[in-house]
């Protein structure tokens, strides 16, 4: 059964806005009281939040399908929904997000560092927040906005300062489990290691993680083996750390050859050539691995790598490997630069940024694509006249209409807003003004209007008995 993942395919949905809610005010003595339609609740965002307690991501292998819930619609009397529950999915330090075209998104380094891989949607206004001085009684309501739908890769990439890579059986597990307290399978069979291991060393006041990387062989680089699936544990580590075997049994394999089939291997994946490097001959507590060890030493040292004899066995040259990785660690991380402070960045909208753009297609169709547009849109009840006056009239003073004249569009032509997928279409009727403007005073009922005086009614009641009375005065039958 699969215990370790480290790269996944993970499905994630945000939750929708809930819809507003258009209502009237009733109560005794005054029916009609006002709008008092709520707002919906905004929908639950899915955020990625780095937790060192968890190291795998074999909880979205086996669920790759994750959904932040809805807002709640809003209801009469001013009630507005409930906000959706944002959905927190944690994920080992070192994770990297990407597209599914392989463009990274995220790389989340960090205990508490997060993403929000899906944003919930907006919660639809309430015919209470659209009424104004012109629109008093409001019949429609906003809707709310679908959440985000998104497909992504999850990539762990083990954070660690040294990585031991070589051979299966070359003693990399031994070396950690008696570096450190990991305890790692160890048996004397190839590929034992199955998944990275991570260990913490203390040499002196240094302290620093060590990873012992599945076994490399020949065509790594290309998938043979184990080793494509986690060469990408290498990346993040400024140390490596070849454990070469100086007591293999294969006729066909030395040191010296299997630094360079491994060196290859690195080089192949690529980004690893400026790491500092160091050699462990290990198992020396075999007779012949002591004297193959003395015999492969001079040549190692000639190329610039600094060596170490160690037996993992028998505990011998330990110290002084740790202390050597301890000073490389510290200059890798002196060499850093200090991480700055939190910095504000304002990216003020250009000026002649209109916030959406009208492009004429080769089939003569007119595409309006921008945020605004498009979420107005999606706000839209469609089954409801004075919702899309309501659209026209936003549109129209976003200046949709005008930049549709500019480009060539007329009497007729179809125009859409949104992506091609998920578009509304519409055959475009030009006009001076649009919605409420067309319609005269849309959204007013005068039943809100205010009351008039007493002495103008009965004025006016008069006048309309003296005029009834003149016309019959004025009628002669004969």
């Amino acid at each position: 059964m699969t215990t370790f993942v480290d790269r996944v395919e993970l499905h994630v949905a945000a939750g929708s806005g809930g819809h507003g809610c258009a209502s009237v005010h009733r109560e005794k003595f005054k029916p009609l009281g006002g709008p008092d339609g709520g707002n919906g609740g905004r929908g639950g965002d899915v955020i990625l939040v780095v937790d060192q307690s968890v190291t795998t991501l074999l909880d979205y292998h086996h669920s790759p399908h994750r959904k932040a819930t809805n807002g709640k619609p809003g209801a009469g009397d001013n009630r507005s929904g409930k906000d959706g529950q944002d959905l927190v999915l944690p994920v080992p330090d070192g994770t990297v997000i990407q597209d599914k075209a392989g463009n990274v998104l995220a790389d989340l380094v960090g205990q508490g560092t997060t993403y929000v891989a899906a944003q919930g949607g907006r919660g639809g206004l309430g015919n209470a927040a659209l009424a104004s001085a012109r629109r008093k009684a409001p019949g429609f309501a906003l809707l709310g906005v679908p959440g985000d739908l998104q497909d992504i890769v999850l990539e762990l990439k083990t954070v660690a300062d040294v990585a031991l890579v070589g051979y299966p059986s070359a003693g990399k597990s031994s070396l950690i489990s008696v570096l450190s307290a990991a305890k790692p399978k160890i048996a004397d069979y190839p590929f034992t290691t199955l998944v990275p291991n991570l260990g913490v060393v203390t040499a002196g006041s240094t302290v620093y993680t060590i990873a012992d990387v599945p076994g490399l062989i020949p065509g790594a680089s290309q998938g043979k083996g184990l080793g494509l699936e986690f060469l990408r544990h290498v990346e993040r580590c400024e140390v490596l750390v070849h454990v070469l075997d100086t007591a293999t049994l294969e006729s066909d394999r030395d040191p010296v050859s299997d630094l360079d089939i491994i060196e290859e291997e690195l080089k192949q994946y690529g980004g690893l050539g400026n790491r500092p490097r160091l050699v462990v001959l290990n198992k020396i507590d075999v007779p012949d691995g002591k004297d193959l060890a003395e015999m492969v030493r001079p040549e190692l040292e000639a190329r610039g790598y600094q060596v170490f004899e160690v037996s993992a066995v028998a505990h011998t040259g330990l110290k002084e490997l740790s202390f050597a990785l301890a000073g490389l660690v510290g200059e890798a991380r002196a060499a850093k630069p200090e991480e700055e402070a939190t910095r504000i960045v304002i990216r003020p909208k250009a000026v002649d940024d209109a916030g959406f753009t009208v492009v004429k297609e080769e089939d003569g169709l007119f595409r309006v694509r921008g945020e605004k547009p498009e979420r107005w849109v999606r706000q839209t009840d469609f089954s409801n006249d004075e919702a899309v006056g309501y659209l026209a009239d936003r549109l129209n003073r976003l200046g949709v209409e005008d930049s549709l004249m500019k480009v060539g569009a007329r009497h007729g032509d179809g125009v859409a807003i949104g992506p091609e997928e998920n578009a509304v279409v519409f055959d475009w009727e030009p006009t001076v003004m649009a919605g409420a403007e067309m319609l005269g005073r849309r959204g007013e009922d005068h039943r809100f209007e205010a009351p008039r005086p007493a002495v103008t009614r009965r004025r006016e009641k008069q006048a309309e008995r003296d005029e009834a009375d003149q016309e019959f005065d004025d009628f002669d039958p004969f």
